[in-house]
């Protein structure tokens, strides 16, 4: 089991003690790697959920400098903010939710491939917003491969890229108590 926090009356996974470079070799394998680039956006302290906030920004932290031990590039792009909406019965709640991140992730891999500096982008994300970039490298001779999980693929990206690779939860599980290299 992997270690957790508790916040809030809500256990979190610990994911900076998580292997990510160790599934990456599990599931890619045979496919060099030269770089490895994990995004995210930029957590803002909500007044509502103070505790909860600082929690997850010190969560976020501990998963920046692992991701680097592991040899990540990280970006930080976009934030996530709260935002008071109505449920389906009229009452108020907060919600949560990211921006910005699928546009630095569209950009840069439209850059990397106007330049000539990638053969083939691997895309580790189920956000459908990126079909167009997954397209233009496409024209531009950089071969697409969508990497996402079995239980939930994205068809849109399983349609817009040349290979999709889906990844096990068996092969997610093995790699979470592994001491990270």
């Amino acid at each position: 089991m992997a270690a957790v926090f508790e916040s809030e009356k809500q256990s979190v996974p610990a994911w900076h003690t998580y292997n990510f470079k160790g599934l990456l070799g599990k599931v890619l394998e045979g496919i060099t790697i030269d770089e490895m680039v994990f995004y995210f956006a930029k957590i803002k302290e909500h007044p509502d959920t103070k505790d909860k906030s600082q929690a997850l920004i010190q969560a976020r932290r501990l998963l920046k400098t692992a991701l680097e031990k592991q040899g990540f590039k990280v970006i930080l792009a976009g934030v996530v903010r709260g935002n008071l909406t109505k449920d389906s019965r009229g009452k108020e709640i907060l919600v949560f939710r990211e921006k910005g991140v699928d546009v630095s992730i569209a950009v840069d891999m439209v850059a990397a491939a106007c330049d000539g500096n990638v053969k083939t982008a691997i895309l580790a994300s189920s956000d459908s917003d990126l079909q167009p970039a997954i397209r233009e490298i496409t024209k531009r001779n950089v071969e697409s491969i969508y990497l996402g999980f079995e239980l939930q693929p994205n068809k849109g990206l399983t349609a817009t890229t040349k290979r999709t690779i889906l990844v096990r939860n068996s092969e997610v599980l093995a790699f979470v108590e592994q001491k990270l290299l």
